[in-house]
């Protein structure tokens, strides 16, 4: 008889964390758990009006054995012996700072509610004046460091983030030892890791958003970051120069780790890499084709072969980096700051009087006000979105910009602001909510177009994550305004399910991950055609909607100049 084989991937969302457990003959789930982070439900260690969004270790700890438990114990014993290998995903770039044990500092008594030494999630913009002096500094050097990241660095990423916090927290500055993303520290975890210098890092977090690249042999030389802030200096020491692709070993499963979830110990724990890299993979992508992962925010991933995009540098975009999707591939990431985000901050603006005033009124029982407030809320979007279909597509109609959380792709800048334009006293709810849904799609138009413009031609898209999945009227509305067929991935889970084919790769189950993918994958359950009648009236809205969005630009850029004139002047 053959031997069952099965693997787990896990899935560290935004708000949550998921362990998907499969047969890695077929990919068939066979059990599934979720674990909301409670502190991070609770809001604490956050600041949304300075952009601090900051998460525990404990949240990503508790939720890794929650999760493995309960799905092993809905497999059953059996199934959890036959167990081979475990991979992860998570957000990025999501880094914390660790001791030279490797120990995230939060972990330590003294800095156990410090939101510096928590994770930095991938939207928290705190970071963003270090950013801008990275990106006045690269110029200095004869070699272009950026030259593999669009030419931009972001202040969602490593090297901004790691300078933010050194240089606010003197108590973390002199704690820190290295800077580990999220990724990169879950293997450590599960492996056992007792030094920081010796945990191994993926290509996916390494090149993307640290700067890696084999052309200088590892990280940027020390004298970069020594003269950007003498605060770096030397810090490279401590990092790395070696990184490793997600079909590769970590490690295998410590002994702790192994009784903790009721595993054999020699369970492969394999590298890890970003939810969106691995959700590209669960969703079958295809060279050329956009893998969009759509949720909170997107991420676009596009694999093509080296050899046929070699000496294409895509300006703008979030990384193109050999291996970091499939290995022996280039992998280009782009993306949007805000998507789901942008639908949620619309809801809630709309549910601020169902939550401050129903809740108060005498006249209804608060047991029951609170029923109404919920149901009335999780009807909001459905309702938004069946009468803004019905809605006649009219040239001149309401208009907004989707950079609600500032604009990753192209060409990051995270201190844009969203804005709306042509508002009347006929606008209503719905024509307002069709304008946000229009401006993120728009959004994506801006990325496929970069790509087209820059040598990389996108063939068509795919369509990955929880908005894909539930709305017909976006997904409509994106082939509409993109003018291109997308194909929506019959998994809910497709991150889960890639870093799942990665898990089964690492094991030597399949030798490729393209075997994986092949074995493994689920399929598409949806198609949507752009519908020509309405192509041509959406390109002349998309040039309405790049006016505007170089207006506000402009405004917004010449108002930060007059700030910067006022402020006293900082030398690096």
């Amino acid at each position: 008889m053959k031997e069952s084989r099965y693997v787990i991937g896990v899935d560290y969302g935004t708000d949550s964390v998921r362990s998907l457990l499969v047969d890695a003959s077929n990919g068939q789930e066979i059990a599934s758990a979720v674990f909301y982070y409670p502190r991070w439900k609770a809001g604490l260690y956050c600041n949304a009006a300075i952009n601090q969004f900051r998460q525990h270790p404990l949240d990503y700890i508790e939720g890794l054995q929650d999760t493995i438990t309960r799905c092993l114990l809905q497999a059953g014993p059996a199934v959890a012996a036959g167990v081979k290998a475990i991979s992860i995903d998570t957000t990025g770039s999501t880094p914390v700072a660790v001791n030279e044990a490797g120990t995230p500092l939060a972990l330590m008594p003294q800095f156990e509610h410090h939101p510096n030494a928590m994770f930095v999630l991938w939207k928290d913009h705190t970071a963003v004046e270090e950013a801008a002096h990275i990106n006045a500094h690269a110029p200095k050097f004869d070699t272009n460091y950026l030259q593999f990241v669009g030419g931009i660095y972001s202040s969602e990423w490593f090297w901004a983030k790691l300078l933010h916090i050194l240089k606010e927290d003197e108590e973390v500055r002199k704690t820190c030892y290295s800077w580990v993303e999220h990724c990169d520290w879950i293997p450590f975890l599960l492996t056992g890791g007792k030094k920081a210098s010796e945990l191994k890092r993926g290509v996916c977090a390494a090149g993307h958003k640290a700067l890696w690249a084999e052309e200088w042999n590892g990280l940027p030389p020390d004298d970069f970051f020594a003269t950007l802030d003498p605060v770096l200096k030397g810090f490279t020491s401590r990092l790395f120069d070696k990184v490793y692709t997600s079909d590769k070993i970590a490690g295998n499963i410590s002994p702790e780790w192994a009784a903790r979830l009721g595993l054999p110990e020699d369970v492969v724990i394999g590298i890890g890499a970003f939810d969106a890299h691995m959700g590209a993979v669960g969703g079958q992508i295809e060279p050329y084709y956009l893998s969009k992962v759509m949720g909170t925010s997107t991420c676009d991933m596009l694999v093509a072969p080296i050899e046929e995009v070699n000496g294409i540098l895509v300006k703008g975009i979030c990384g193109q980096v050999p291996g970091s999707v499939i290995p022996g591939m280039m992998g280009m990431e782009a993306g949007q700051s805000a998507f789901g985000d942008a639908y949620a901050w619309f809801k809630n603006l709309l549910s601020w009087p169902l939550q401050h005033i129903i809740t108060q009124l005498a006249t209804i029982d608060a047991t029951i006000a609170k029923k109404l407030v919920e149901e009335a809320a999780d009807k909001i979007i459905p309702e938004l979105s069946k009468l803004a279909a019905s809605l006649p597509l009219e040239e001149n109609s309401e208009l907004a910009l989707d950079w609600f959380n500032g604009r990753r792709t192209p060409d990051a800048n995270q201190e844009l602001k969203g804005a709306f334009s042509n508002l009347s006293l006929a606008t209503d709810a719905p024509r307002m909510f069709r304008a946000v849904v229009e401006a993120t799609c728009f959004g994506a138009k801006a990325i496929v177009d970069r790509f087209n413009e820059q040598g990389v031609p996108v063939k068509g898209l795919i369509g990955l994550g929880g908005v894909a999945k539930k709305s017909p009227f976006i997904m409509q509305m994106m082939a509409d305004i993109i003018d291109m067929p997308i194909r929506i991935h019959r998994s809910e889970q497709t991150c889960a399910l890639g870093a799942a084919m990665f898990a089964a790769t690492a094991a030597g189950i399949y030798s490729t991950v393209e075997e994986a993918m092949k074995a493994m994958g689920q399929g598409f359950d949806a198609e949507y055609h752009p519908n020509k009648d309405i192509t041509a009236l959406y390109a002349k809205r998309y040039q309405r909607y790049k006016e505007l969005g170089g207006f506000v630009e402009s405004q917004l850029t010449t108002a930060a100049e007059k700030i910067s004139l006022t402020q006293p002047q900082t030398a690096f």
